[in-house]
C-alpha cells in the first residue's frame, strides 16, 4: 500500500483562494442584481416558483406565505426561510416598490418599520405586473440551469418585458462593493427606451431630459439641479436630496402644518417620535405638538403655537430631522458576459443600464418569435397532413380498417400518402366527428390562418429594424397598462425651502448664569441668596450674570482661548452644573480667568468714539486680557459673540513659554488698568494706552517687568481710589489705587514694600446687572 504526499500550500493562499470564491459568490449570487430582469437570485426564485410551480397567478387564490417559501427553499434557495421571507415581503410592501410584484394578505409590514406577520399568517399571489417579467417564459426565451442539487432546473434569468432594474430599485451589499438603485416612473423609463431605440447615438443627457429622476413610491421632493442629476446618471453615482412635503391647514383659531409624504426609506414612526421628542425638549418652541394620524396616505398633524410659526417650524425639521435626508444612488448591477451562465458586477450609467436592458429584451424578443414560428410550422405540417387525405377520404378509412392494428394502419397511411410519422399519428387520433364537411372546412381555415401568421413571423425575423419595432409597440403598449402619474416632485416645480434661523427656536427667558472658579457652569432661574447657590465642595463662584437665553456668553480661558455659546444651550439645573471642558476642548490644564455674557444688561453701555478716531473704528465694549508676563491686549469683544465651535477662537496668543492669561474683563474705554506683581510692584494706567487689535495678539507690555517676577493681580476701575486686592507677606490688605499707582504703561510702576511679596490676590465675585429686562 502506497502513502499518498501532497504538496504544503501557504496559509495565505489558502485563505486567499477561499475569501475570493466567497466573494465571488456573495457578488454574483446573492446581493447584486442582474441588469437583464433587475432581481436578485432569491427574488427571481420566488416569482418563479409562484409562477410556474404554484400557479399563483393574479385570478388564483391566495396561498399561504409559508408554502411559497416552502416552495423555494426546497427547490431553488437553500439558505434558510427568513432570508426567503424577507425578500417576498419587500416586493409585496407598496411603500417599499413604485409597482410591487406580490399581492400580499395580511399584516406585510408598514411605513412605521413595522415587521411583517410570520408566514404561518400572511397570503400572497403575483400581481398583474410580475406576471409582465414571467410570461415568456415557456417560450424558450431565456437559458436555464440546474438548482443546487441538480434534480431541477431555474432560469438564468427571467424575460422581463419591463426594465425592472431602475422600475422598482433594489438594494445589496456585497464583498467590497454595493448598490443602491432607487426606483423611476414607468412612463418616463418606457419614453428613454424608445428614444434610445429610435436614437442608438443618444447620450445620458438627453436621456436625462426625458428620466427627469427617481420616483419614490412615498412621493417627497427631489431638490438636486438639473446638472446634479446629470452628473450623477453619468457617474452612476451619487447624492440625492429627498424631502418630504406639507401643506397648512387653518380650523378657527387653530393653525396646523400637516405632512404629507415622507423621504423614501425613512421610518415614519421614528421621525414622529423625532419631532415629539423635540417639541418635549422646547426645542422647536413653535410646535405645541405632534400626532400621527395616518391611514392609507401620510398625515402627520404638528399643532402650530400661533399664526406664521409654520416657516420657522418646517425649516428646523428640516435641518434636524429625516424630513429631508439624502438618497446616496449606487447603479452597481451585473452586466451579461459572452458566458450567458455568468454576469460580471459592473457600474454603470443611465445610457448603459437602458442598453443592456434593450439588448437584452431584443434577444428575448427575437427568441420569443422564433419559438411561435416553430410551433406554428409544426402546426402546419399536422394540417398538411389532414388536408392531403381529405381528398381521399373513403380510401383512408377503408385503408386503416383493413389494418391490423395501428402501428400496421400507420405504416400503410406513410406508404400511401406520403406522410411523416407525426403526421399520421396525428391523423390516426383524429375524432370521426371531425370528419363532417364543417370540421373540415375549419381545418383547411386554420391552416391558412397559420400559414399567413407563419409568413408574417418570418418576415419580421428577417430585419432587426422590424424587431425593434415589435419591441418599440410592446412598450408602449405597457405604458398605456401600467403607467402612472409621477409621486415625486422636481425641485423647480415647488416653493423653496423655509429659511433656517437658529435664534427662532430658543424660549426668550431671563436666567442667572452661574461660573465657579473651577470651571463649573449652570443657568438657573432665580436664587435669594448667592450664598445658598449649589457648587462643589472646595470651589467658589467667581461669575454671576442675569442674561436672556437668546443671548451668547463666552468663556475666556488663561491659554488664549475664547469659547463661545447660547446660554440656552447651557445645563439649566439646581445641582453643580457640568464642567465647561465637556462642551469645548479644552488642552490640559486649560482654565477659565473671564466670562463675558452679550446681553445688554451685562455689557457697559456703549460710548461714543473720540473725534479723532478713524472712521469705522470699533466703539466698544472690549475685552482686556493682562498675562503673567505682563502683556495687555485690547479687543473688540463683538469678534467673539457667535457662537463657536468646540475648538473656539483664539484672541490672545502667549508672547513666551509658560506665559499664561491671569483675567479677562470688558470695558467700555473709560476705565483704568490697576496691576501688582509679586515682587510689591503696582501700575495704573487708562486702559486706551493698550493698543486695540483685531485678531490674536501676543499684545503689548503692560508693566516692565524683572527676572523672576510675575503679575499677580489685575482689574479695571472707573474709581480713583479702587483697584485690585492683594494681600502682602505681613498679611496686610493693599490696594493698587490709581492715586498712589498712577503711572504709564510698560513702565516699572512703583514699589510698596522692600522687603516682602505679595501673595494673595483677594478675587470678589463678579457681578453683572441683575435688571430682569434689558435697559
Amino acid at each position: 500500500m502506497t502513502a499518498t504526499t501532497s504538496e504544503p500550500v501557504a496559509l495565505l493562499e489558502i485563505a486567499r483562494h477561499h475569501y475570493l470564491t466567497y466573494a465571488l459568490s456573495v457578488i454574483t449570487s446573492r446581493a447584486l442584481p442582474d441588469v437583464r430582469d433587475g432581481l436578485k437570485p432569491v427574488q427571481r426564485r420566488i416569482l418563479y416558483a409562484m409562477f410556474a410551480n404554484l400557479r399563483l397567478l393574479p385570478d388564483a387564490r391566495y396561498r399561504k406565505s409559508a408554502a411559497v417559501i416552502g416552495e423555494v427553499m426546497a427547490k431553488y434557495h437553500p439558505h434558510g426561510d427568513s432570508s426567503i421571507y424577507d425578500a417576498l415581503v419587500r416586493i409585496a410592501q407598496p411603500f417599499s416598490l413604485l409597482h410591487p410584484l406580490v399581492d400580499g394578505q395580511g399584516n406585510f409590514g408598514s411605513l412605521d418599520g413595522d415587521n411583517a406577520a410570520a408566514m404561518r399568517y400572511t397570503e400572497c399571489r403575483l400581481r398583474p405586473i410580475a406576471v409582465e417579467l414571467l410570461s415568456e417564459i415557456k417560450k424558450q426565451t431565456v437559458d436555464f440551469r440546474p438548482n443546487y442539487d441538480g434534480q431541477f432546473s431555474e432560469p438564468v434569468v427571467l424575460p422581463a418585458q419591463l426594465p425592472q432594474m431602475l422600475l422598482n430599485g433594489c438594494e445589496g451589499i456585497a464583498v467590497g462593493m454595493a448598490t443602491r438603485i432607487p426606483p423611476h416612473n414607468l412612463r418616463e423609463l418606457i419614453d428613454a427606451c424608445v428614444l434610445l431605440i429610435d436614437q442608438p447615438a443618444v447620450d445620458t443627457g438627453r436621456l436625462c431630459r426625458v428620466v427627469k429622476g427617481p420616483d419614490f413610491p412615498t412621493g417627497g421632493v427631489l431638490l438636486n439641479t438639473r446638472e446634479e442629476l446629470l452628473d450623477i446618471y453619468e457617474n452612476g453615482q451619487g447624492p440625492l436630496k429627498v424631502r418630504g412635503t406639507w401643506q397648512t391647514e387653518r380650523e378657527g383659531r387653530k393653525h396646523r402644518v400637516v405632512i404629507t409624504s415622507i423621504p423614501y426609506a425613512v421610518n415614519k414612526a421614528a421621525l414622529v417620535e423625532k419631532i415629539g421628542a423635540l417639541v418635549a425638549a422646547r426645542k422647536l418652541p413653535q410646535v405645541v405638538d405632534v400626532r400621527d394620524e395616518s391611514t392609507d396616505e401620510v398625515r402627520v398633524v404638528l399643532d402650530l403655537r400661533r399664526s406664521g410659526d409654520d416657516a420657522a417650524a418646517l425649516a428646523y425639521l428640516l435641518r434636524h430631522t429625516p424630513l429631508q435626508n439624502n438618497f446616496h444612488l449606487n447603479l452597481t448591477c451585473l452586466v451579461p458576459t459572452p458566458d450567458s451562465d455568468i454576469a460580471s458586477p459592473q457600474r454603470c450609467d443611465l445610457h448603459d443600464t437602458l442598453r443592456y436592458w434593450l439588448d437584452f429584451r431584443f434577444q428575448t424578443v427575437r427568441r420569443r418569435i422564433e419559438f411561435d414560428l416553430e410551433q406554428l410550422q409544426r402546426r402546419i405540417h399536422i394540417l398538411e397532413g389532414l388536408a392531403r387525405i381529405f381528398d381521399a377520404l373513403d380510401e383512408a378509412i377503408a385503408l386503416i380498417r383493413a389494418s391490423e392494428n395501428r402501428r400496421h394502419a400507420a405504416e400503410r397511411l406513410m406508404a400511401r400518402f406520403d406522410l411523416d410519422e407525426e403526421q399520421t399519428d396525428a391523423i390516426l387520433d383524429l375524432r370521426l366527428y371531425r370528419l363532417a364537411r364543417l370540421q373540415i372546412a375549419a381545418i383547411l381555415e386554420e391552416l391558412a390562418d397559420k400559414r399567413a401568421e407563419a409568413a408574417r413571423l418570418a418576415h419580421l425575423l428577417e430585419a432587426d429594424e422590424r424587431l425593434w419595432a415589435v419591441v418599440r409597440a410592446e412598450l408602449r403598449e405597457l405604458r398605456k397598462l401600467y403607467g402612472q402619474p409621477r409621486r415625486t416632485a422636481i425641485s423647480r416645480q415647488i416653493e423653496a425651502a423655509p429659511e433656517y434661523n437658529e435664534d427662532a427656536y430658543i424660549v426668550a427667558e431671563t436666567c442667572s448664569i452661574i461660573v465657579t472658579r473651577d470651571g463649573s457652569v449652570k443657568r438657573q432661574g432665580r436664587f435669594t441668596d448667592l450664598e445658598k447657590v449649589r457648587i462643589r465642595e472646595g470651589d467658589t463662584i467667581g461669575w454671576v450674570a442675569r442674561a436672556s437665553t437668546v443671548s451668547a456668553v463666552t468663556f475666556f480661558t488663561d491659554r488664549g482661548g475664547a469659547f463661545v455659546t447660547r446660554v440656552e444651550s447651557l445645563p439649566a439645573t439646581s445641582g453643580y452644573g457640568e464642567p465647561i471642558q465637556a462642551r469645548f476642548r479644552f488642552a490640559d490644564g486649560e482654565r477659565v480667568v473671564g466670562v463675558v455674557v452679550h446681553d445688554a444688561r451685562a455689557l457697559p453701555t456703549p460710548r461714543p468714539p473720540p473725534a479723532d478716531a478713524p472712521e469705522g473704528a470699533p466703539t466698544g465694549p472690549f475685552g482686556v486680557a493682562v498675562s503673567r508676563w505682563g502683556r495687555v491686549v485690547r479687543f473688540p469683544l463683538a469678534a467673539h459673540s457667535q457662537p463657536s465651535t468646540r475648538n473656539g477662537r483664539r484672541y490672545m496668543r502667549n508672547s513666551a513659554p509658560g506665559d499664561a492669561v491671569i483675567a479677562v474683563w470688558q470695558a467700555d474705554g473709560t476705565e483704568l488698568v490697576s496691576l501688582a506683581t509679586s515682587r510689591t510692584r503696582g501700575l495704573c494706567f487708562p486702559v486706551t494706552e493698550a493698543k486695540l487689535v483685531q485678531g490674536a495678539s501676543k499684545g503689548v507690555s503692560a508693566i516692565a517687568m524683572d527676572d523672576g517676577d510675575s503679575v499677580l493681580a489685575f482689574e479695571l476701575t472707573t474709581k480713583r481710589s479702587e483697584g485690585c486686592r492683594v494681600i502682602t507677606s505681613t498679611e496686610r490688605e493693599e490696594i493698587i489705587r490709581p492715586t498712589r499707582y498712577q503711572g504709564k504703561r510698560g513702565s516699572r510702576g512703583k514699589t510698596l514694600l522692600k522687603r516682602g511679596r505679595y501673595l494673595s490676590w483677594t478675587r470678589a465675585t463678579v457681578r453683572y446687572d441683575t435688571r430682569e429686562e434689558p435697559g
